[in-house]
């Protein structure tokens, strides 16, 4: 973690001749969006059919997946036969060359149900999450549906690609004998427009003053050489015995635990981002099969033993500790004392009472030193378009496909342009009726997902000259992994913590 001269110099005994520099943070420029706000209060329904949000996505990505499809398949002639635009799955006719559009439904047996919820309702025993929802004995059925219909596909292009419910997709070939569609050749919607560096601070700045070119190369010179930390998983418990590694953190972006040079680096980092399950799960409440104790005494305010506060307590002290000297852009995850469906809204302020000091007032449209926000979350960080997730939506896919390859799945996420395509099916999300806030209108700089199992990172390019960094984040508190991304390269790098125990 630290270079050899600096832990001489952590060794010596402070001179009183000597004088220390004053190492100044760079500073953040922070333009986050506010794509996945929900509405709030009565505004917020919840009685609402789900079918409407597939029916919002394919309205939304047909045309481009239909434009892809059309520049591909449009000359293609095989055996003197022309390949065919069919509108509907219902117009594809048996045997005729075709190509159409629609939405994959993965018709899997091991997925859950509302029947498991209904079981529970009747005093039955729920069957266990499952790791993986496929069929041992291979009865997986891949479908293609719009409005009209429904439509099983196979063929060679299912067997080498991935492919889980909701995503968006054209399919060429032919319909067989016994009705099944076989596929020749698919194509996906791709990686969307990409906004270049500073554009949405620039149309700021142009709006507020007309100086573009001043305000980006004072944007330039003062954030040149910054990072931006990524943390995820810090899992906090509140027990006394698993704050050390979190106070080796605190301490070496704080430049505390660290000598000269290494606190010159620390320096650059201008925002720490905590992508999600910063809380350990809690305790879960008693089930019905668990009948509580009628003579137990009555309590009032919250009881200690159904309700612990130390977590988001020691959580609010290790962001009020850092705040002082670093922003820091907060998403809550899985296990976080926040909604469990997606988007996932900001944690309250009430859970922060020391950090909270740092947020924006009600009413203020800029962002605050703490920015509690959604999850998913994007935003412009120095410039960047940045996306990220507390990890839920990969954590659902992994469970479609077969193998780990994490990277591989966040890749054709972006090529799906939706953050979370198998919301609601098997991801729990709010009912949009307007819009489906999960796609994907523009391109990101960077992807990053939370809580993964190792860190992983990679560069993927789009059709159009699009460059994607994707980083997944491992948990901290499994690994001590701690992600730098270099504002200037978008390269990464790893700071580990680890306390070694002698016994």
């Amino acid at each position: 973690m630290m270079a050899n001269q600096d832990v001489d110099t952590l060794m010596q005994a402070p001179s009183k001749e000597e004088e220390y520099p004053t190492i100044d943070r760079i500073p953040s420029s922070y333009n986050p969006l506010h794509s996945f706000d929900l509405a709030k209060g009565d505004q917020k329904h919840y009685q609402q059919q789900y079918g409407d949000m597939y029916f919002l996505r394919l309205a939304m990505l047909k045309p481009a997946v239909e434009e892809i499809a059309a520049d591909a398949w449009g000359e293609i002639e095989i055996a003197g036969e022309s390949v065919r635009r069919v509108d509907r799955v219902l117009d594809v006719r048996q045997g005729e060359l075709c190509w159409v559009a629609g939405t994959v439904y993965m018709d899997m047996p091991l997925k859950p149900n509302i029947l498991d919820d209904i079981s529970k309702d009747h005093w039955i025993s729920a069957p266990p999450p499952r790791e993986k929802y496929i069929s041992p004995t291979g009865q997986d059925q891949t479908m293609l549906e719009d409005e009209s219909g429904r439509l099983r596909l196979i063929g060679t292009p299912l067997q080498i690609s991935i492919l889980v419910t909701g995503c968006i997709i054209a399919v060429m070939g032919t319909e067989n004998a016994n009705g099944d569609f076989e596929i020749i050749d698919m194509k996906v919607p791709d990686l969307p427009r990409q906004p270049q560096r500073w554009e949405r601070d620039q149309a700021s700045a142009m709006l507020a003053n007309g100086n573009e070119k001043s305000s980006r190369k004072g944007q330039k010179d003062r954030r040149e050489g910054s990072k931006v930390a990524i943390v995820s998983g810090l899992g906090i418990s509140g027990d006394v015995g698993d704050t050390l590694t979190l106070d080796l953190l605190m301490e070496y972006l704080l430049g505390e635990a660290c000598g000269l040079s290494t606190q010159q680096q620390v320096g650059k980092i201008s925002r720490l981002i905590i992508a999600g399950s910063s809380i350990s799960e809690s305790t879960p409440l008693h089930s019905r099969d668990e009948p509580l104790d009628k003579k137990a005494n009555k309590k009032y305010g919250y009881d200690s033993a159904a309700y612990n506060p130390a977590p988001t307590q020691r959580l609010d002290d290790f962001l009020a500790t850092l705040l002082p000297s670093m922003p820091i852009t907060l998403l809550p995850g899985e296990g976080d004392p926040a909604n469990v469906s997606l988007p996932q809204q900001p944690i309250h302020p009430a859970m922060f009472p020391r950090s909270r000091n740092y947020s924006s007032m009600p009413g203020v449209t800029e962002p605050g030193w703490f920015d509690s926000v959604t999850n998913p979350w994007e935003g412009d960080v120095d410039g960047w378009r940045m996306m990220g997730n507390g990890g839920q939506p990969i954590d659902d896919i992994f469970k479609y496909v077969e193998g780990d390859e994490r990277l591989e799945m966040m890749e054709n996420l972006l090529r799906w342009r939706c953050g979370a395509p198998t919301a609601p099916d098997t991801l729990w999300c709010y009912p949009f009726q307007d819009k489906d806030q999960f796609v994907i209108e523009e391109c990101p700089h960077v992807y990053f997902v939370g809580s993964q199992p190792n860190f992983e990172t990679a560069i993927i390019e789009g059709p159009t000259g699009q460059t994607v960094r994707l980083i997944a984040v491992p948990k901290f508190k499994e690994t001590g992994d701690l992600v730098l991304l270099d504002m200037d390269t978008l390269e990464t790098e790893i700071v580990n913590f680890k306390v070694f125990n002698e016994s």
